[in-house]
């Protein structure tokens, strides 16, 4: 067994100052209730995801997979039972032929809305690489090439829902709002399920046949329900976030009714398959596996989160969500309001990784963003971000978003390990 001291040197010698340690350990004394109450909650949801494997009697048969077509994989078939059953809905796709979030929520998009549609954003602009999509920036095959049209209302300065601007922005055309649930490059909150809940009730009240759309990423397993247990039409995310529990090499998900999945599996394959082709090609597997284990991992990932916030809270620094805050996605929010910190901390989680802790990160032109970008991605799973990583735009207030940890230890060191590289930056202060 390890003894305190041998614990100590082997941080020492992984680069961990002993009055950095000190500061962390001192933050964690006051974290145990909070991370007893995640603990609960995890158990809440891995119970959830047993017995949704259970009642739709996943078997050996389903790990093998198919290849070609795709027909009859019984594997994939069930998995999107499972999804169905986690998420209460009608039906799901889940395939790997979904290469990201940004692609299941194109495709999601793209099949439910046709000509002369409107689109409708409540909560403001949506995530960088959605505006290319949607036609916000210009670009090849966007929905606004197509005839969507598109119109949002902004929150309140307070973070609140502009309940009169939505209710004068929805008007005969708007077919589908898009809500996104976390905050993505904005100092927003991220929003709550019940939040979500109430919006939509709201929503369906002006126009009751609109559908409503949750952009779920970073969201799943954090509370015990999530938004389709409200009223969203679909939930969509990327399973090389929370869902896929560290495992997914891949792959994407859209959980809703039977007539959305069904238009974006039509979008994703061709109009007369849908659903019937796609073959799971020797990942079934980890999807089982990892769907599995996410309720866990995204507790370990939202420890960290809620760590991060208390020890860079405690040093000046601006957080959102603050150290005492509910948490309703994995993401934390640490502004530096210059660059050097920024790049610290993200060099720092870079040094924390099992994957290329050797390399430093640096800003680069990525596509999709209108800002440099610097991102910390040291990973199993390249771009796996509930894996330990952090990026953020190069570009005021210079705000890092960290995220993810597949396990709370090496959250806890990652956060140290980013603390320190801003500490020897000159970025940040111990009190």
């Amino acid at each position: 067994m390890e003894t305190n001291d041998s614990m100590e040197t082997l941080y020492s010698a992984m680069g961990i100052a002993k009055e950095t340690m000190e500061f962390g350990r001192e933050i964690l004394a006051g974290l145990e209730e909070r991370f007893h109450m995640i603990d609960e909650t995890a158990e809440y949801n891995q119970l959830k995801v047993l017995k949704a494997m259970q009642e739709n009697r996943v078997s050996e048969a389903c790990l093998l997979g198919t290849t070609g077509y795709g027909y009859n994989d019984i594997g994939r078939d069930a998995l999107e039972a499972v999804y169905a059953s986690v998420f209460h809905t009608q039906d799901a796709l889940v395939r790997p032929q979904i290469t990201c979030g940004t692609h299941a929520l194109a495709l999601a998009l793209m099949s439910n809305l046709r000509p002369g549609d409107e689109l409708l954003s409540p909560v403001g602009k949506p995530y960088d690489t959605l505006e290319e999509v949607i036609g916000i920036r210009d670009s090849m095959g966007s929905l606004k090439e197509y005839g969507v049209t598109y119109r949002q209302v902004d929150l309140l300065p307070d973070g609140g829902f502009d309940y009169e601007g939505i209710r004068a922005a929805i008007n005969p055309s708007t077919r589908l709002v898009t809500i996104q649930r976390s905050k993505g490059y904005q100092t927003r909150p991220t929003l709550s399920v019940g939040a979500i809940g109430e919006l939509i009730a709201f929503i369906r009240q002006i126009k009751p046949d609109v559908i409503c759309m949750v952009d779920n990423c970073y969201g799943e397993f954090v509370e015990r329900i999530e938004p389709s247990d409200v009223g969203a039409d679909m939930c969509v995310g990327s399973l090389i976030k929370n869902p896929g529990g560290g495992l997914a090499p891949i792959g994407g998900y859209i959980a809703g009714t039977k007539t959305c999945v069904e238009n974006a599996a039509r979008r994703l394959t061709s109009p007369g398959l849908g659903k019937e082709v796609g073959a799971s090609l020797g990942v079934l597997p980890q999807f089982y596996q990892g769907l599995f284990l996410a309720p866990t991992v995204t507790a370990s990932a939202l420890k960290g989160a809620i760590f991060a916030a208390n020890l860079f809270e405690r040093l000046g620094l601006a957080v959102i969500p603050n150290g005492s805050e509910p948490r309703h996605d994995i993401i934390q929010a640490v502004t530096f309001g210059q660059p050097e910190g920024l790049i610290a901390f993200c060099e720092g989680i870079q040094a924390a990784a099992p994957v290329d802790s050797h390399v430093r990160p640096e800003p680069w032109d990525m596509p999709g963003y209108d800002s440099q970008v610097i991102m910390a991605a040291g990973a199993f799973v390249s771009g796996s971000s509930i894996e330990l990583s952090a990026d953020g735009p190069l570009r005021a207030p210079y705000t890092a978003y960290f995220q993810g940890g597949l396990t709370w230890p090496h959250a806890k060191f990652g956060i140290l390990k980013a603390l320190q590289h801003c500490l020897d930056a000159g970025a940040v202060r111990l009190p």
